[in-house]
């Protein structure tokens, strides 16, 4: 029985032996494996990180006087965007009102998005301190300021925020809505409206806000119209601004409509307008359709006017045309009262410069004449007249 009992406990010595070391080899097998996803994760990033780079510029110096200029250069940007460049006072805390706008510059970016400019400085209408913006015009919105100095240009301290009263407004979300109709494919004002979800941050409610839409085009400053917001927002919540926008008729390209509370930019939104077709296909009709127009009623009138021909087959197989009516004769002036016919002053009134025996004469006439005299063909209107010949009635005697 002893012997027994000994040889028992062998098996199960057996069987826990192996299981206690497999238990720990596991968990290190994991962690050399997740580390060498790290490391291989740690060297993919940067590759990632510079596709995913956010828009960024530099300029060659921060101070320069005006009449100079500056290089700035960018990357990080969308491949083939056309960016604007400004030189803006006051941090651009109002927009592009507060930028020298007309010294502007234009550049697009290569396919890495990247780029390279040339920026003349210029004093901006603003005092400094000022920025270098350097913003997107087609496409997704995007953009970035660089401190910069204009040198002998006034400095100021920034504004305060103008706000009502406690109230302080910025916008969570923004969307246009709508779409184009019929009538804006004919050149019809385009219409949209932009949908602001509005929050309050500060301590006292908004009621009936005002708010300023502006709508601009290309590097062209916005043109802000107000709008009057009837509700209330109050502190700490937040609410949804409805409010239109309309362009001017036969507007179309790429618009940007902006929301302003008081100084203050909330929100931009890009808006892309369709080319109203229907206008170019009007003109191109009309300036077919006019014409043809002009060229039919000139024929019938030269139709109506002409002297109207007919063709005749003459002799030999030949065609001429004929008068349908004949010439109208000029009119000589005629003789004046009581004067004698031309016939009864010389003889002969064919032609003046003959008189009637120097008048020539044709070969026979004389014979003609002579044989009319000596044998009249027909009883004269004398002799039909006179009682002798007048035939008279059969009777008896």
């Amino acid at each position: 029985m002893t012997g027994r009992t000994d040889a028992l406990p062998a098996p199960a010595a057996l069987t826990r032996a192996p299981r206690r070391p497999r238990a720990p080899r596991r968990p290190g097998a994991l962690l050399a494996v997740l580390a060498l996803l790290v490391l291989a994760l740690g060297t993919a990033p940067p590759t990632r990180a510079a596709a995913a780079e956010r828009p960024s510029a530099t300029v060659s110096k921060h101070e320069a006087g005006a009449g100079g200029t500056v290089t700035v250069s960018g990357r990080g940007w969308r491949p083939r965007a056309l960016l604007m460049l400004l030189i803006c006072g006051q941090n651009m805390i109002g927009g592009t009102n507060s930028c020298a706008n007309s010294d502007g510059r234009a550049v697009t970016t290569d396919p890495k998005g990247a780029f390279r400019q040339k920026l003349p400085v210029a004093e901006p209408p603003k005092p400094c301190p000022c920025v270098i913006h350097v913003a997107t015009v087609t496409g997704e919105a995007a953009s970035a300021d660089v401190p910069f100095r204009v040198a002998g240009h006034p400095v100021a301290p920034l504004p305060k925020e103008e706000e009502t009263g406690g109230e302080r407004l910025r916008a969570l979300s923004a969307r246009l809505d709508g779409s184009s109709g019929v009538l804006t494919w004919f050149g019809a004002p385009p219409q949209r409206r932009l949908v602001v979800t509005v929050a309050n941050l500060g301590s006292a409610p908004a009621r009936d806000p005002v708010f300023e839409v502006g709508t601009s085009h290309g590097v062209f400053a916005p043109s802000w119209e107000e709008h009057q917001w009837r509700g209330t927002i109050p502190a700490g919540k937040k609410a949804q601004v409805k409010l239109d926008v309309e362009l001017s008729a036969g507007a179309h390209g790429d618009y940007r409509v902006s929301l302003r509370y008081g100084r203050k930019v909330l929100v931009e939104q890009p808006w892309s307008v369709g080319r109203p077709w229907g206008v170019t296909l009007f003109w191109i009709l009309l300036c077919v359709v006019v014409p043809a127009a002009v060229f039919r009623i000139g024929m019938a009138v030269v139709d109506r006017v002409r002297p109207r021909t007919t063709v005749v087959a003459g002799r030999g197989g030949r065609h001429r045309s004929a008068r349908l009516w004949p010439r109208r004769a000029s009119r000589a002036p005629g003789p004046p009262s009581g004067a004698p016919p031309p016939a009864e002053r010389g003889g002969g009134g064919a032609l003046p410069w003959f008189t009637a025996d120097t008048l020539p004469r044709a070969p026979g006439t004389e014979a003609r004449r002579a044989a009319q005299t000596h044998h009249p063909s027909a009883p004269s209107q004398e002799n039909r007249e006179s009682p002798e010949n007048r035939p008279t009635p059969k009777g008896t005697t």
